[in-house]
This record gives C-alpha cells, sequence and structure tokens, in this order.
C-alpha cells in the first residue's frame, strides 16, 4: 500500500509486499524520485538506440532514417529499485521506453490500497497519450528493479511525426491495441471468477507459446494486487493449477504446461 507524503516528491509504502526497498526497522520503504542521470546519445551509441526503436512496438514500421531521428533526441535515465517514475496527476510531456529492468502501473485508493494496472518490460513503452492529448498523468509508474528506461518529450517526437505520418499510425496500432486490451481486462474483472483472472495474468505474462515461460518475474502478492485478491487466494490458485498440470514452477519461473486448458479457463463463459 502507498500514500503521498506531504513532500510532493515523495511517495511512502505502507507494506512489505511494495516492490521498494525498505528497512525492516522502519514503518515502510520511502520512494523518493532518483537523481537525474540522464546521458546523451552519443554516450550511449546511436547504433544501439536506433536498433532498440526498431524492436519497439509503436516504431516498429518505420524505416532506418526515421528511427535514427527520433534516436538522436532520445535521453536515457536510470531508475533505481523503489523510486517513483511518474506520479498520478503529474504534468505529461514525455514518452517513456522500458530498456531494460520492470516498471509497473499502479493506482492508489482512496484507503491507500495499491492496484496494479500492468508490469511492463523491455521494449514496453508508457505515456503514449501524453503525446496526444496534453493531460496529466492517470496513474503512478515505479520502477520494480533497477531500471534504465528511454524518453522522448513531446514537442521532439511531435516536430518528427509531422514529418513522418508512419509514425502516427504506428501510435494509433498502439493505442488500440491497449483499448482492446484494457477492455478485456475490465471484462475479466467483472465476469471472471479468481482462477480465471489468475489464468489471464499468466497467459498475457508468457507470449512465447514454444517455451511457456512468464517473462516477467511475478511474485504472488504481484499478481494478487493486478486480479483483486488475496495472496493467500493466488498462493492457493497457483498449487491447483500445479497440482492439475496446467503449469510448473521451478526456481520461482513459472511456466506454462498446458496453455489450452488456461486459456479456458480464462475465456467468458457466456
Amino acid at each position: 500500500m502507498l500514500y503521498r507524503s506531504r513532500n510532493r516528491n515523495q511517495i511512502v509504502g505502507a507494506t512489505a509486499a511494495s516492490s521498494a526497498v525498505s528497512d525492516p526497522r522502519s514503518p515502510g520503504p520511502l520512494m523518493t524520485r532518483p537523481p537525474d542521470s540522464r546521458l546523451t546519445p552519443s554516450q550511449l551509441s546511436l547504433l544501439q538506440i536506433t536498433d532498440f526503436l526498431g524492436s519497439v512496438p509503436l516504431f516498429r514500421g518505420l524505416g532506418r532514417d526515421a528511427l535514427q531521428r527520433f534516436a538522436e533526441v532520445t535521453r536515457e535515465k536510470r531508475y533505481p529499485k523503489g523510486s517513483v517514475i511518474v506520479f498520478a496527476d503529474d504534468p505529461g510531456d514525455s514518452l517513456f521506453i522500458v530498456r531494460t529492468g520492470r516498471v509497473k502501473v499502479v493506482l492508489l485508493g482512496d484507503d491507500g490500497r495499491e492496484v496494479i494496472l500492468g508490469v511492463l518490460g523491455m521494449g514496453e513503452p508508457f505515456g503514449e497519450l501524453t503525446l496526444i492529448d496534453d493531460q496529466p498523468r492517470s496513474a503512478h509508474v515505479i520502477a520494480m528493479e533497477d531500471s534504465i528506461l528511454l524518453v522522448l518529450r513531446r514537442e521532439e517526437f511531435r516536430r518528427i511525426v509531422e514529418s513522418s505520418p508512419a509514425v502516427a499510425w504506428a501510435l494509433l496500432a498502439e493505442l488500440s491495441r491497449r483499448l482492446r486490451a484494457a477492455d478485456q481486462k475490465i471484462g475479466g474483472l467483472v465476469l471472471l471468477d479468481v482462477p480465471g483472472r489468475i489464468a489471464r495474468v499468466l497467459l498475457d505474462a508468457a507470449p512465447d507459446e514454444s517455451t511457456g515461460l512468464v517473462q516477467k518475474r511475478l511474485t504472488h502478492q504481484t499478481i494478487a494486487q493486478m486480479v483483486g485478491a488475496s495472496r493467500e487466494t493466488v498462493s492457493r490458485t497457483l498449487s491447483d493449477f500445479q497440482s492439475s498440470g496446467l503449469i510448473s514452477v521451478e526456481r520461482r519461473q513459472i511456466r506454462l504446461t498446458n496453455r489450452p486448458a488456461l486459456i479456458q479457463r480464462s475465456t467468458v463463459r457466456t
């Protein structure tokens, strides 16, 4: 559970389940914005950034020249585990792309309860909406582990888009994909039971059908905050899945061993 402190640049976590580093003697972990540690593209390698952007869905359909133009105005920022990348209601003026590490997008209830809207890993962007509507951030984004993000400011993005309409179409396609995913999630929360919601989370986190590996390491607490259940219920459900041969767990790594059964379990019955 997180709550905003009197200091605008701090959020305090009130449970040990938070992904922030905490002192066991303290009431909860303190998460602050890290110092600005931006590096210029020349320090990183323009070629590497260009190659990386080409793997991001938002930019995947662009030619090499367009990718390089974006790479030239991209900056890198480093965030230690537990640090707040953006606060809800912050002015939205940049697109972020996860280069390494993991971040979580969260909402905080009036009672301080934390609801995880999503866990993002390498190549996944957030902040696309602010490139279009100039509205404040709609959620908090917090580093779950030491992470490196690429940052592209709205003014620079728009300047390039004006001369490259293909980027605008790619952005629309990505926003459409996310809207469909949001619709599915809302439907799942309303119509699926807890095991069905957990099955859907596992399927979304293991897109590679050849390996079945859940690529994002998800703790039981994280899954609980994603599906609106208790950690105990999640642990019991995962144990049932394992006993039924739907998943296997080795060294905390989950592998889907019966994807069709999980798909059936996560399908809304009409």
